[in-house]
Order: structure tokens, then sequence, then C-alpha cells
């Protein structure tokens, strides 16, 4: 089996720049101003003239090397998966209505404790904000929106959406859709190195259901493996064609017994929230929560995340 830290390097992640030009008017940024080169500032080539403020290169600020030990830790409905830089099986352990983050901080203490890791990411299951969870698990105890994870676990903690960070895990360029079948559906669209998490499971499947109902594990239960399997093709060759994905990655706890995939969809590897994890310290706009007196600068608020 390979390494799980291993399949980090797998894909370049670069960011782009705070304004990009794509097309529209030399000389122009998107809104009208004039850009740092202006028209009369080109040379017949298109380049800069000499001496222009332009012509010299910009310094690049110094970029921070990622952490060489993460610990990286996926929540899901029904367990929490656990693993470390290095290893290549994670740890797990269950959930339930009762699991609270006090919880989940105890039982991964004691299951690490003899681990060396210098920071940690955690993919949770609901919205994610500058502070940590922003809604309350459906399917787990009270307490995750306020809760201050760094000060619990004394480490510098990144954050995200579970779906994102299997997303993440699981991206090799171009648009990809990212659908999580789990308990309920988890999406994230990655496009234009750009991370966006969705939420796909809210919308209406028909009169009745909405997607995350039918998708899930409740909803498979329900209709039967043939049903299910047709419900989930359905699903996802219209998301497919809704979102001009180049691919669909079909992930999650029940991705297993999605036997036949549409054209266009595969099924993501079972260490991929792992990558993600480990890729969320290689990931420029991340909130990241700082431990008690530390300081850590925090991005510019954006609902789209961008890639490194």
């Amino acid at each position: 089996m390979r390494r799980a830290d291993s399949l980090v390097a797998d894909v370049p992640l670069t960011v782009a720049p705070p304004v990009r030009r794509i097309g529209g008017v030399p000389g122009k940024n998107p809104d009208g101003s004039a850009s740092a080169t202006s028209v009369g500032e080109m040379e017949d080539t298109g380049h800069p003239k000499e001496g222009t403020p332009s012509a010299s290169k910009p310094e690049q600020p110094e970029v921070p090397a990622a952490p060489e030990k993460i610990l990286v830790i996926d929540i899901g409905g029904t367990k929490v998966k656990m693993m470390m830089t290095g290893q290549t099986e994670p740890i797990k352990f269950p959930t339930g209505r009762e699991f609270t983050p006090a919880r989940l901080v105890e039982l991964a203490k004691k299951y690490s404790a003899a681990w060396d890791f210098d920071v940690i990411s955690i993919g949770y299951p609901g919205l994610v904000g500058s502070l940590g969870p922003r809604s309350e698990p459906g399917n787990l105890g009270p307490g995750w929106v306020g809760f201050d994870f760094a000060a619990a676990f004394e480490k510098p903690v990144k954050m995200t959406n579970e779906a994102a960070m299997q997303a993440l895990g699981s991206y090799e360029g171009g648009r990809m859709l990212f659908l999580g079948l789990g308990t309920g559906l988890g999406s994230t669209l990655i496009t234009g190195h750009m991370i966006i998490p969705l939420e796909l499971g809210q919308m209406i499947y028909d009169r009745s259901r909405t997607l995350g109902e039918v998708l899930g594990r409740k909803g498979q239960r329900r209709l039967g493996k043939n049903k299910w399997q047709k419900a989930v093709n359905r699903a996802v060759t219209a998301l497919m064609h809704a979102f001009l994905a180049d691919y669909v990655v079909i992930g999650g706890g029940n991705a297993k017994n999605v036997e036949e995939r549409p054209p266009g969809a595969r099924r993501g590897h079972n260490l991929t929230a792992f990558r993600g994890g480990f890729r969320l310290w290689s990931v420029e706009d991340i909130w990241m929560l700082a431990a008690p007196g530390e300081d850590f600068a925090d991005p510019v608020p954006q609902e789209a995340l961008r890639l490194r």
C-alpha cells in the first residue's frame, strides 16, 4: 500500500495572482482601472519598455514550508478516522448522537499519545468559517460551534468541511465535482484553482425528498441496491452537466457500493481524505486556528479558497 503522505506530490498546486486579466483591453484590469503596465509602456513586442516600473520583476514573498508532521482527523457521521504523516492505516473510533468535540479531543489525544506531530487538519461534517464550525452537525452531539480546537489540542489547527478535504485529496486538475456518499451527501467543486464547498444535499430530488435524503445512507436502505444505484447515476450525470465538470469523483463511505458509474465519473481512493488533510497545509487561504500564545495571520475571508 502506498504511504498516504506520498500522494501529496501527485498534482502541483499553484495560486493565481490576486488580480488576473483574461482577455479584455490591454492595460486594463477587469474593473476598468489602469493596470500596472499601460499600453503606452509597452514595446511593439508587447513587453514592458526598459526603465518602466513593470520592467523589473517584483519580489515574491517567501512561502513558508509546510509542516513535516501533520495529524489528520476525518470526522464522519458514524466514525472518526485519524492518521499522521508517514502512516499507512488510519485509526478509527465510533461517533454517535452523544459525540461531542470534547470527546473527540479526549479520544484523539488518547490514540495519538505516542505520535510526534506539529499541526492538525480536521475535516468537519458541516459548515466551517473563520473560527471553526458554523453549524452543529446533524448526526453528532452538541457544542461544536464556538469550541476552541487549537486550545484544546494545544496545536495549530486547520479545519475545513470534510467533503472539501476529500475533494482536495482527489483533485487532479481541471474542473472537478466531488460527491461524498455517506450519512448524507457532501459536495465540493474545484475549478480554476478555487475550492468551492457546496450543499447539494439540500437540492430537491422530487416532490418530497432532497438529494441528501435519496443518496444518503437512509435513502440507500429505503430504495434498495438497484434503485439507489440508478438514483446515484442519474444525479451524477445531471450534476456533471450542470456544473460543466470535466469529471466527477464519488467518495465517502458508500462510494464502494456504487458498482456502475456513468462516463466521466470515478471512485475516490479511501485515503484521499488524508491526502487532502496533508495538502491543507500547502493551501494559502484555509483558516488556521492558533494555539494559545501563538499568532497566525488570518487570510482575507472569502468563500472560495485558493490552492497553492
